[in-house]
């Protein structure tokens, strides 16, 4: 009789999960969250699941701008945080006199909403205790699944082992990320520049009436290393003259952070029981602010893809697989080519360049029909 219970045991302790979903960020659990609503057993795993929560958290400064299609799958999954500030209009404006001013559609309030990251992973870490069919493990080696999906973000270490060729372009530059307060109201407007090699965007936080703004600043490498370096006082000086003369006086509200830009996507997506998703598939350059919303949607096409599969396919069927992949690769090449373009157009000095990019700006920004083409495709 022990002994049947003891075989009994290690067989319930080596269980096999349906989906093993390696990275908990945001696409991670939302996929995890998707999954188990289904009934499919998760296993979820992070290298810091099981960590202290005693430990201090650096606050991340990350705002993501969330299109319309990724607050449907939120709010479906009941994962919508309850504090977001939404984009009511965008500028854009050029080096030389060139501009695009974006507002919602008609039937639409919003172009986007900003969300703070801390939150983001709250609300999703609260909807995960509810959920038992996902299970966390604090775990770096093999989980036996029928499929593995790995969510790991740029920097994984499970594509290795796949095998997977990760093609990546670094750009020369690096993205700066601040939390600013500003003398006024930001009023729900996102604002963007287009400065030779830097672009700066201000996105609006702290509430439709607030006056706190999150900075996106992407400069040549050698550029964010200077300012990296400066006082809270000089790196607000720097900021201010990067901008226009008439904005409001801004004051940092945060540390500064940095991380390195790149192009990259791996040649293949799927494998027999692997999939990859997010940031561990892709990454584009932030400044449309779409890399979180690509993510999101490679979640809810993976998943409806396992949800209407066959009963007689496992979720890591090859062919099951290459569908998810064929429906999100052309849409996430389409955004890369369109921020790659943007880069590179804006990153030339030369006086022709700025002449036609420019001009380029304009005649989109009087075009309806091209602007309002831009903005469903942002939204989602």
């Amino acid at each position: 009789m022990g002994a049947i219970f003891t075989v009994f045991l290690q067989w319930g302790m080596s269980e096999k999960f349906d989906v093993c979903i390696r990275g908990d960020g945001v696409v991670g659990r939302s996929l995890a969250l998707l999954l188990a609503r289904q009934r499919l057993r998760v296993a979820l795993c992070s290298a810091s699941a099981g960590a202290s929560t005693e430990a201090p958290k650096a606050l991340d400064l990350r705002a993501y701008a969330l299109n319309q299609a990724s607050r449907k799958l939120l709010e479906s999954l009941r994962v919508w945080p309850g504090e977001v500030t939404p984009v009511s209009a965008m500028q854009v404006w050029g080096d030389e006199g060139g501009r695009i001013a974006f507002k919602p559609p008609a039937g639409h309030e919003e172009l986007a909403w900003l969300v703070e990251a801390d939150a983001l992973q709250e609300t999703l870490a609260q909807a995960l205790r509810f959920a038992p069919e996902v299970h966390r493990l604090d775990q770096a080696g093999e989980v036996s699944a029928k499929l593995t999906v790995v969510c790991e973000g740029r920097a994984s270490s499970s594509r290795k082992p796949l095998g997977v060729n990760w093609q990546a372009r670094p750009y020369a530059q690096k993205a700066l990320a601040a939390r600013l307060r500003s003398e006024q109201a930001h009023g729900g407007v996102a604002r963007q520049w287009f400065c030779g090699p830097d672009i700066l965007a201000l996105l609006p936080t702290g509430g439709a009436q607030g006056r706190d703004l999150a900075l996106v600043w992407s400069t040549p490498t050698a550029r964010a290393q200077e300012l990296l370096a400066l006082e809270a006082a000089d790196f607000e000086r720097s900021l201010q003259a990067a901008l226009p003369a008439d904005l409001a006086p801004l004051r940092l509200q945060s540390e500064v952070m940095a991380w390195p830009l790149q192009w990259a996507q791996a040649e293949h997506w799927v494998g027999p029981g692997w999939a990859l998703a997010g940031d561990a598939a892709h990454t584009v350059h932030p400044l449309a602010g779409q890399g979180l919303n690509l993510g999101l949607a490679d979640a809810a096409t993976l998943a409806q893809v396992l949800i209407e599969r066959a009963y007689w396919r496992d979720p890591g069927d090859l062919r099951l697989l290459r569908r998810y992949e064929r429906q999100r690769k052309a849409d996430v090449l389409a955004m890369g080519l369109l921020t790659d373009g943007l880069q590179g157009l804006f990153s030339h000095t030369d006086a022709r360049w700025q002449a036609l990019r420019n001009w380029g700006m304009n005649a989109v920004g009087g075009n309806p029909l091209i602007k309002s083409w831009l903005m469903r495709q942002a939204m989602g």
